[in-house]
């Protein structure tokens, strides 16, 4: 990238901030922040008082925008938080191999998915509000939080190649261009008010209450106390875990158990059951906690993998 298009993405930068998003440097032809992750830390200057994310340094200030941009031909990165946005992100993938799971098959990239979320909240897509095109094609829907609300990022919880950037992310403005191809407004309009429907898809459910420890021990009548204790810290681990790492969290505790099953103590039924039923009750699939947890044993010797 050369200094000649350091205007192009300062016009860019004052455009975000004018309309109230605050902005923040992404390093030239790139999507990662400019200056030192929280690792490489000084401890100096503007961090003298801890470390600034960028969702911190992120600013509205037009002197300070106009200052920073002109040493440099940055990209441009928008807090998403700080901006009251919640951004739904429609990638698309990103090589032949990169194909949809089973729950979404026949979806070609994220908006395929979108459109059939919006279809099975019986809603039409919500594509009057201010749109960008990414240097790759997917797309960018741009809506506002309603008033009271605090939504964080999240990561294919909605769906296969669908994200969303709120508080804790960042999106790439309009005007940046990353490896040599522009991201760019399609539809230049409003942010529209975040869907109630879409809404309540991305606010996270609290966690139900771990299973009293006598309760589990009469479900578990031939289980040792040792066994019942484990399983009930595995189970609490999976009803504590977050939209995105829900299969994770299963998995791990179906492998973490795996070696008190080889030893007859509790069965892999008991366990299965309880895991099913807190994968469950947190939102996750039969279909995929039942795959999460026989992977778990594979993993762990205490089934074979014809098993599986």
């Amino acid at each position: 990238m050369t200094p000649t298009l350091t205007p192009a993405l300062l016009r860019a930068a004052l455009a975000a901030a004018e309309r109230g998003w605050p902005v923040f440097s992404l390093r030239p032809g790139d999507k990662r922040p400019a200056g030192h992750p929280e690792r490489n830390c000084p401890a100096t200057g503007r961090c003298a008082d801890g470390h600034r994310t960028p969702e911190q340094r992120a600013t509205l200030d037009a002197d300070s925008i106009s200052v920073c941009w002109q040493a440099a031909p940055y990209n441009v990165g928008i807090a998403t938080g700080p901006a009251n946005l919640v951004v739904v992100d429609l990638d698309i993938p990103k090589d032949d191999t990169d194909t949809a799971p089973p729950e979404w098959a026949g979806m070609a990239d994220g908006l395929d998915v979108f459109a059939a979320l919006c279809e099975r909240a019986g809603e039409r897509p919500p594509t009057e509000t201010y749109t960008v095109r990414t240097r790759r094609g997917g797309q960018h829907l741009y809506f506002t939080v309603p008033e009271g609300k605090t939504l964080r990022s999240t990561g294919s919880s909605l769906g296969w190649k669908v994200d969303t950037r709120a508080w804790g992310g960042y999106v790439v403005a309009a005007g940046s261009i990353v490896g040599g191809a522009p991201y760019e407004i399609i539809h230049d309009a409003p942010p529209a008010l975040l869907p109630a429907w879409l809404g309540d898809l991305l606010t996270p459910q609290p966690a139900p209450a771990p299973t009293p420890l006598a309760e589990l021990s009469a479900r578990m009548r031939n289980a040792t106390s040792y066994s019942t204790a484990a399983l009930r810290r595995e189970l609490e681990k999976v009803l504590s875990a977050r939209q995105g790492g829900r299969n994770r969290a299963v998995y791990f505790a179906a492998y973490a158990l795996a070696r008190m099953i080889r030893n007859g103590d509790p069965t892999e039924a008991a366990v299965t059951g309880e895991l099913m039923s807190a994968g469950q009750s947190i939102g996750l699939p039969a279909g995929e906690c039942r795959t999460a947890i026989r992977s778990g044993l594979v993993r762990g010797g205490a089934l074979e993998a014809s098993a599986a």
